[in-house]
């Protein structure tokens, strides 16, 4: 087992990661009932993709001695309705102002071919990335 959740009642629900101990709490978005207080479940999927994607890069940057510290992952949802899904995700990683070679701005950006949140996220819903170096 991964993940305990516990329903807390008014639509939040904490999420407690067993090997870490750390806790998650998520909230029903205000559009969808909720206080939006936390992440909503949604966000973290768009969360997932977002951090899946910098790790992902850093594994490759690890491997081959690139320093990519600081990168940033700027995502955003856009949700559908009838049925209620997430139809979109943008992800605009920022990379710290370095002088990458394109030998190296080659080995990151295929690294993302390699993101298993990516890699599973239903095909109808459009993933957009896009590397600022």
């Amino acid at each position: 087992m991964t993940t305990e959740i516990i329903y807390n009642g008014q639509l939040r629900t904490s999420a407690k990661h067993l090997r870490s101990g750390n806790t998650i709490i998520n909230d029903a978005p205000v559009d969808n009932h909720g206080k939006g207080e936390a992440f909503s479940p949604t966000d973290m999927v768009a969360t997932a993709l977002g951090t899946c994607i910098l790790t992902i890069m850093g594994i490759s940057a690890q491997k081959n001695k690139i320093n990519i510290e600081g990168a940033k992952a700027e995502v955003t949802k856009t949700m559908a309705s009838d049925p209620r899904r997430i139809a979109k995700i943008e992800a605009i990683i920022k990379m710290p102002q370095k002088n990458y070679s394109d030998e190296e701005k080659q080995l990151i950006e295929q690294a993302l071919n390699n993101c298993p949140v990516c890699r599973s996220l239903h095909p109808d819903m459009i993933q957009d990335i896009q590397i600022v170096w």
